[in-house]
């Protein structure tokens, strides 16, 4: 039992991520109308399946070569026109997200063993007192897929929470915080 006055974990984290941190062009990790641009459009949910209205979710990747414009990037920083490899949208009134971007490219990862094209996707929401991070593979990479060492770290019946859909204008990835087809998250 708490102390007199003393806050609990609903009262430490509300809605301010939603509130606060989108901006218009926030969902366009891409100039709008780009070649070979598309979006990643889903749901996010908690666990009772319900949508969640008022999360946040932000992604990051790198660009079509699989380059960051960033100095962590031990080959060195290099921009993509018009990209920006960052994106944020909030969640809508039922729960849907979008990110307009191009397709990464592979990325090299620890001891040179090439990374699956991904995007790396945080997510917030109100009760969580630290955002999570998963990943969006794609489903037509299905050679790099089973070659990821990360991807490959997660036991095969969960992968699939982890591979977007195709869609009209792109991509499809829900999000479940928790129950069944619980979306795998990483612990970072």
């Amino acid at each position: 039992m708490n102390a007199p006055g003393a806050t609990t974990p609903s009262q430490t984290v509300g809605p301010y991520l939603h509130i606060g941190l989108p901006w218009p062009d926030g969902p366009f990790a891409l100039a709008e109308g780009t070649e070979g641009g598309f979006w990643i459009r889903g749901t996010l949910y908690d666990g009772a399946q319900a949508p969640i209205t008022d999360g946040l979710i932000e992604t990051w990747q790198a660009d079509p070569e699989g380059r960051f414009d960033h100095p962590d990037d031990a080959r060195g920083a290099r921009a993509w026109p018009a990209f920006r490899g960052f994106g944020r949208s909030a969640t809508d009134e039922r729960g849907g997200f979008g990110v307009y971007t191009l397709k990464p490219g592979g990325v090299p990862g620890t001891g040179g063993a090439m990374q699956a094209p991904h995007i790396d996707v945080s997510v917030f929401a109100r009760g969580m007192l630290n955002r999570t991070v998963t990943r969006i593979y794609f489903p037509d990479e299905a050679e790099a897929n089973a070659a990821d060492p990360v991807l490959s770290a997660v036991p095969e019946p969960e992968r699939a929470t982890l591979i977007a859909r195709p869609a009209e204008d792109g991509y499809r990835f829900d999000i479940r915080l928790q129950g069944e087809d619980e979306t795998v998250f990483f612990d970072i």
